[in-house]
């Protein structure tokens, strides 16, 4: 694959990762293991709330084919299948879900020096279709996604974006929601591997007037343990501390407050995910 901009769901990641990943509320449990004929299967019991519900996957990797399978708890099955450089620049993704096949849908991406394209089809009667195109460089980029669906003649998204990216920040800025919303962000790297970071984050909703800001930040203890920070306009303050107990086997706990509801109880999250 070429060193492009990168993809369109790509700006504004960065920011979006370090005030969203990992946070969680819930219970996780995950354990993952390898087979001798080169499978990844991965365990995954979930707590949320009085529900309870566990899944099991595999992935397995043969030269440029990647095969993903997820069985859960409510009898669903998901399938990925992806191609890489069945043409030149390209990757192609499948999906299917069983019972629900309508969410089944086909991805095609191209990559170029100074260009990226994806188009999404769903695989049903009634298919929509997403296009996103993305030109520049690893520096700046500007980036459009749309949506149509077929049936109704109408477009269900259109997005803009664009991002700037140096080696110890990055910034972006996202129209979306049919120009409805924008959403501004900004990550300052503190450190040459990227583990020690600040972040802020500012969206506006024009047809609400309504404006949120956060600021947030993660920070490398050590090279085994991270914490990491927000807090939004409207009180409400997240934390959580990742320690990685033995190589690739990460505990996570986490927790989320209102700030202006102090007499509510606060809400922690424990993640466990065990990797040999």
């Amino acid at each position: 694959m070429s060193k492009g901009p990168g993809l369109f769901v790509d700006i504004g990641k960065k920011a979006k990762d370090l005030l969203t990943k990992d946070y969680t509320s819930d219970q996780k449990f995950t354990v993952s293991t390898y087979t001798g004929a080169g499978v990844a299967l991965t365990s995954t019991a979930l707590k949320k709330g009085g529900l309870s519900t566990g899944d099991i996957a595999a992935l397995y990797k043969y030269k440029n084919t990647q095969f993903d399978v997820k069985v859960d708890t409510d009898s669903n099955i998901s399938t990925t299948f992806t191609f890489t450089e069945i043409l030149p620049s390209t990757k192609t993704i499948a999906s299917f879900k069983v019972p629900d096949y309508n969410s089944s849908k086909l991805e095609v991406q191209y990559f170029h020096h100074h260009a990226t394209f994806t188009t999404t089809i769903g695989l049903n009667q009634t298919p929509g279709v997403d296009v996103t195109a993305t030109i520049g460089t690893p520096a700046i980029a500007f980036g459009a996604e749309a949506g149509y669906n077929t049936t109704s003649g109408k477009f269900t998204k259109y997005t803009a974006g664009i991002s700037v990216t140096k080696p110890d920040s990055c910034a972006s800025i996202i129209l979306g929601d049919k120009g409805d919303s924008i959403k501004a962000s900004y990550v300052h790297y503190l450190d040459q591997q990227k583990k020690s970071a600040a972040v802020g984050e500012i969206s506006r909703r024009f047809s609400t007037n309504d404006n949120t800001f956060t600021v947030g930040g993660a920070y490398a203890v050590d090279h085994l343990t991270l914490i990491k920070a927000k807090l939004n306009n409207h009180g409400r303050l997240g934390a959580l501390l990742q320690h990685e107990v033995v190589p690739k086997s990460l505990l996570t706990i986490s927790g989320d407050l209102d700030t202006k509801a102090l007499e509510k109880s606060p809400r922690f999250g424990l993640a466990i995910a065990l990797k040999p």
